[in-house]
């Protein structure tokens, strides 16, 4: 679809959304990203994938509110499980996804941000926030899981309950973005970021977003089992002899 594009520079995949005006989403739309990202995790060469916006007012405005009203209710619930099968794509996937916004980013859309490992975003007064409470529904593709994973029970509870926005700023005191960037050089340090993270060992990337993604509930006990079990076959990768050769000779390791 011209509205979603992909392209790939060697380990660096970047998804770029491009259906203006608001890069709000339908059935076909969703459908198309999804089999976009399922694509993607069956690439043996990529570590890392940045979703991004081609629009510096819109990320994501989520859900086409339009489409929704005309919609039946049979016809939403199709296109809340598409939404829902891109989310469960991209936080089950070995890869890295980073989400990297500079404009509006709103219910669907901010999910769609959070099924994602890293967030980086621009300086600016943009809005970002879940308001489906004023439209009498609640967060349906993992919105409310993962809003009190990333900023805890009581921030969550209040954006939530509320459907209030907050800004970029005070995501980031919140721990919803990773890094914010000045808006002039947004662009450069995201392509920063995610070229030196290409640049790293992807298997054990891969293991390490498994354990965060598991360990979650566990005791101390399982989540230790659950580290043995996955760090033990790093040793004999080719990234793992690599890795210590380079500590050895004292040189960056070049991870395949």
């Amino acid at each position: 679809m011209e509205s979603i594009a992909y392209s790939q520079n060697g380990a660096h995949v970047t998804i770029t959304l491009n259906k203006p005006p608001a890069n709000s989403y339908e059935l076909s739309f969703l459908t198309a990203l999804g089999n976009i990202i399922e694509t993607i995790n069956q690439d043996p060469t990529c570590k890392i994938v940045l979703i991004n916006s081609d629009s510096e007012k819109f990320f994501c405005a989520g859900a086409d509110i339009k489409v929704f009203g005309n919609n039946t209710v049979e016809q939403n619930k199709e296109m809340v499980v598409a939404a829902r099968r891109v989310c469960h794509l991209i936080n089950t996937s070995s890869k890295i996804f980073i989400a990297a916004f500079r404009g509006h980013i709103l219910g669907g859309g901010l999910e769609l941000a959070m099924a994602c490992d890293i967030r980086l975003a621009a300086e600016g007064q943009y809005l970002i926030g879940l308001p489906e409470i004023k439209l009498g529904l609640i967060p349906g593709n993992g919105g409310t899981v993962r809003l009190i994973n990333l900023i805890g029970a009581s921030r969550a509870m209040e954006l939530l309950v509320t459907g209030n926005t907050i800004t970029a700023t005070t995501a980031h005191q919140y721990g919803l973005i990773n890094h914010l960037y000045p808006t002039a050089t947004f662009e450069e340090e995201v392509n920063k970021y995610c070229s030196t993270l290409a640049l790293g060992a992807g298997e054990a990337m891969a293991s390490i977003k498994k354990f965060v993604l598991q360990s979650q509930g566990m005791s101390t006990a399982e989540a230790l089992n659950l580290e043995t079990a996955l760090v033990n076959p790093l040793y004999e990768t080719p990234d793992g002899i690599e890795g210590f050769q380079a500590f050895i000779e004292k040189r960056t390791p070049n991870f395949k």
